[in-house]
């Protein structure tokens, strides 16, 4: 690409002496990578003007409450112990919506950003796999598009992040930092999902999407195209982070907020209710640390911004991925799950921790129905009988269709290139390696996915770390019971079958023969 490799950067200044006076505008910001992108700016970057983020009004609670609903999450413990105030002084609220026109801005609001504003990180997007033709274009597509709008009136823009996704190019593999050919004209895209009824794009969607699984991979692609079309005319840069998961040191070891991807996994099977995944064993899956993601995301403005903008000026990308840094397969994963659920215990667990991966569509089903519908059936059945609400069918029915849904995605294998991701951190300068240098090579997977766990427990299940030992009796509880369980379904079997003909007449062989 010749972007990092043509540049020295001996008296470029260091990340934190960048950012020092810099205004900011972040979309996305109350998202999992948004609050965390926060969070790390805030923190190792504290000298910043300001940030503004763009909030709208949801569910009868305005956006100056939600501003405050934030930074309340514990991935802002940290920052109010050591950097106590930061996030008061210097985060502010503009109202609006992506997946409006013009961002749903005021004039005021519009005024003050492109005046005051010096970089801009997009990070709002909805991940939804199953979100309807229109939803995904107007939030993924037509929203770049709005912020692409808002850069180019920016008067003293430095740079302009937008984050992609490393599945955008799903038809392809390997999956290379490159800009792919679109999938379709983002503009006449817009248009169709402006004046087409419901019912008519719902009927024409698939055809539309062609070789791509869903709404959410094809309108992220194309958003890309949106930022790419501007090269040497803005100062923007492409980062497709992989399946972003836990942090793996910052904010806190372990944080996350919400069950999608493999501590999702864990959870459920250590729980006791996953007991079957329809995928590869051997199938190699890209997960990244949230806080690496991060970590990319400032460097990369960061690189992007201290360089003026040229008319030949490419816009570079990143595939913020694992790739051979370190890799996990699906296989591995559940047994690193298994372990972590042996030494740190879910509270509650309706089953011995377990489960296994099948290749096979007819094994999977035929476990859904007798492992997993089945015992959520019995268990409902006694919380109805005993007055309180049933609730497993609904869960294995959400665990179920999550399957579904990520079928595509754990079922093929895409070999993912990161040159540039790699090359950027090679250029982070020796004053900025602690806070800034992201490393994949050296993290321990069974740690990682331990401390994912264990913040599932606190973060997500209000479950107390000093309750692990009462969890671990539990867990011991649930062996004793499966392999009780075990003894007479297999006990019963066997007794059946030695009372058919068949087993009789051989056994009465054998014996004769003998004696």
């Amino acid at each position: 690409m010749g972007f990092l490799e043509d540049r020295d950067f001996t008296d470029v200044e260091t990340i934190p002496e960048y950012y020092k006076g810099k205004t900011l505008f972040i979309t996305g910001g109350s998202g999992f990578m948004g609050k965390v992108l926060l969070e790390k700016l805030l923190y190792s970057c504290t000298e910043l003007n300001r940030i503004y983020l763009l909030l709208r009004n949801k569910r009868n609670v305005n956006s100056e409450d939600r501003l405050k609903a934030i930074f309340d999450s514990h991935c802002f413990d940290r920052l109010r112990k050591e950097r106590p105030g930061v996030f008061e002084s210097k985060v502010f609220v503009v109202n609006g919506d992506v997946s409006e026109i013009g961002l749903g801005l005021s004039a005021e609001d519009r005024a003050l950003l492109t005046n005051q504003v010096h970089i801009i990180f997009h990070v709002a997007a909805s991940v939804r796999f199953d979100d309807p033709f229109a939803v995904a274009v107007n939030l993924n597509l037509r929203g770049t598009r709005e912020v692409v709008e808002l850069a180019k009136e920016t008067k003293l823009l430095e740079v302009l992040v937008h984050v992609s996704t490393s599945y955008s190019n799903t038809n392809r593999n390997p999956i290379k930092e490159v800009m792919y050919p679109p999938h379709a004209d983002w503009r006449d895209t817009i248009t169709v999902s402006e004046e087409t009824d419901e019912y008519t794009l719902s009927a024409i969607t698939p055809k539309y999407l062609g070789d791509l699984p869903n709404t959410y991979t094809f309108t992220k692609q194309l958003a890309e195209h949106v930022v790419y079309e501007e090269k040497g005319k803005l100062p923007a840069i492409i980062i497709r982070p992989s399946i972003v998961i836990s942090s793996h040191k910052e904010p806190l070891p372990g944080w996350l907020e919400n069950f999608n991807g493999p501590v999702g996994l864990i959870v459920a099977s250590g729980k006791g209710i996953l007991r079957a995944i329809y995928s590869d064993p051997a199938l190699v899956a890209d997960y990244m640390p949230v806080d690496i993601a991060i970590k990319s995301f400032i460097a990369g403005a960061w690189s992007r911004g201290t360089k003026p903008l040229s008319p030949d000026d490419d816009v570079p990308v990143y595939n913020c991925c694992a790739g051979d840094l370190n890799n996990i397969t699906i296989g591995r994963l559940l047994e690193l799950g298994v372990k972590v659920m042996e030494e740190a215990p879910l509270g509650g667990m309706l089953w011995r921790a377990g489960g296994a991966v099948t290749t096979s569509k007819t094994v999977y089903y035929l476990k859904v129905l007798l492992l997993h519908l089945l015992p959520a059936l019995l268990v409902d059945i006694i919380l109805w009988v005993i007055g309180r609400k049933p609730m497993l069918v609904k869960i294995q029915r959400r665990i179920y269709m999550a399957n579904i849904a990520l079928r595509y995605y754990i079922t093929q294998q895409w070999t993912f290139s990161n040159e540039n991701f790699v090359k950027l951190r090679s250029v982070i300068k020796k004053e900025d390696k602690e806070n800034f240098f992201y490393d994949l090579e050296s993290i321990d997977q069974f740690e990682f996915f331990r401390l994912g766990c264990i913040g599932g427990k606190k973060y997500l299940l209000n479950e107390r770390e000093e309750d692990i030992p009462k969890a671990r009796a539990h867990y011991h509880r649930m062996i004793y019971l499966d392999l009780f369980v075990k003894f007479l379904f297999f006990g019963f079997i066997i007794w059946r079958l030695l009372q058919t003909n068949f087993v009789q007449d051989i056994l009465q062989s054998v014996y004769s023969s003998f004696f």
